[in-house]
């Protein structure tokens, strides 16, 4: 029986896992945390991830919990939009997914060849001509035919075999929380909730998580919402850090502020926005009979702002799996390499052309910006959705 060593058990290292396990593989999966669980938030998968989660054979469990999120076009903070809503086609159209229903969904599905080991600090990985791949925590080595990293950004794995991609600050942070609907406020008009709203390196975008009170949708339905500012993370408690968001965003167009107001500062969720530059050189490092991959953040963390962290660590997962059912080891690591860089490259291209519009400053330079932002914003998602839109997995 083949093996493996999956470092870390996020939503990417969850999916592989479960997808080999599934393939007849024996998989040890190695968590740094002492409890294995998600964020109290939400993910928006586009037509990409939701395609990968299917080739992992996912499908079922993904429609029962995911919410369509139509086009809700961008608004300046004075209300006046900047780009108009507009239909989205069927194939196009992302849905958005509590993480705490996605994360239950992959631990059904990785079954009992996964082993789980939580408090697992990986320090050290061996790769040797001629020996199978390893990793240790200084005082323990796993050995297997094949390591995936997928310990996140701040990947050891990562820093060791390809050290030439740096961990670098986006310049700005991010606030995320879902609010349960017994707390959602009653809205003039529920569809205010969906789209963004636009300032001087502020951003707010909101979405429903199933419809208030009905079936289907998320089993933990209500309003997700993302608060993105220019700048480091705030050092304050969150409740302090909830004061700043609603003076912020005071006077930004409703629901926003009803929103905040309805968010409770247990539910606030902040990050730090990093990617990586440059990007590792390879995915993919052949080990003796096996090798070593680079999978999800850990190949290529990038912001946030077209959604795409999740939905391209789904594709690595099934690309991975369907790579490993078809050839020898290590024929698939190099496959691997070659299918997955490019693809994160122009994903990584985009992401980055997309945060320079939204985190235009200066007064001058919003005007150019807003002027231009009816024909820029379109053109740019419709160039995103398009390359998200026609990955499909390996045959």
């Amino acid at each position: 029986m083949r093996t493996a060593v999956v470092v870390g058990a996020g939503l990417g290292g969850l999916a592989v896992a479960g997808a080999l396990a599934r393939s007849g593989w024996r998989v040890t999966l190695l968590e740094r945390a002492d409890r294995v669980r998600p964020e109290p938030t939400a993910v928006v998968l586009w037509p990409n991830g939701v395609r990968a989660l299917r080739a992992l054979g996912l499908g079922a469990g993904l429609d029962a919990i995911a919410t369509p999120l139509p086009d809700g076009g961008v608004r300046r903070p004075d209300g006046q939009w900047l780009v108009q809503p507009r239909p989205t086609p069927a194939d196009r159209m992302p849905v958005v997914v509590h993480r705490e229903d996605l994360h239950d969904a992959l631990i059904a599905g990785l079954g009992d060849r996964v082993e789980l080991r939580t408090g697992v600090t990986v320090r050290t990985v061996r790769r040797v001509s001629g020996e199978r791949p390893a990793v240790g925590d200084g005082r323990h080595t796993v050995e297997a035919d094949l390591v995936v990293a997928a310990d996140g950004t701040d990947s050891e794995i990562r820093r060791q075999l390809a050290p030439e991609a740096a961990v670098v600050s986006s310049g700005c942070a991010a606030w995320r929380a879902v609010i349960p609907w017994y707390r959602v406020p009653r809205l003039a008009d529920e569809r205010s909730v969906g789209g963004e709203v636009l300032g001087a390196g502020y951003r707010f975008v909101a979405a429903s998580l199933g419809e208030r009170g009905g079936a289907g949708g998320s089993s933990r339905g209500g309003v997700y919402w993302v608060a993105t500012a220019a700048g480091a993370p705030r050092p304050e408690p969150p409740e302090t850090q909830l004061a700043l968001l609603k003076r912020w965003y005071a006077g930004w167009p409703a629901p926003i502020a009803e929103l905040l107001d309805a968010t409770d500062p247990i539910d606030l969720v902040q990050q730090e926005i990093r990617e990586l530059r440059p990007l590792p050189r390879t995915y993919g490092f052949p080990a003796g009979p096996g090798g070593v991959v680079l999978l999800g953040d850990a190949a290529h963390a990038m912001p946030p702002h077209l959604g795409q962290g999740a939905c391209l660590a789904f594709e690595d997962a099934a690309t991975l799996a369907a790579l490993l059912r078809e050839s020898r080891l290590p024929d698939a690591v190099q496959s691997y390499d070659r299918l997955r860089r490019p693809r994160a490259a122009t994903m990584v291209r985009q992401t980055r052309r997309m945060s320079a519009v939204l985190q235009t400053r200066g007064r001058l330079a919003l005007r150019a910006r807003d002027a231009a932002l009816g024909t820029i914003s379109p053109r740019l998602r419709n160039t995103a959705a398009s390359a998200a839109a026609q990955w499909h997995p390996p045959a």
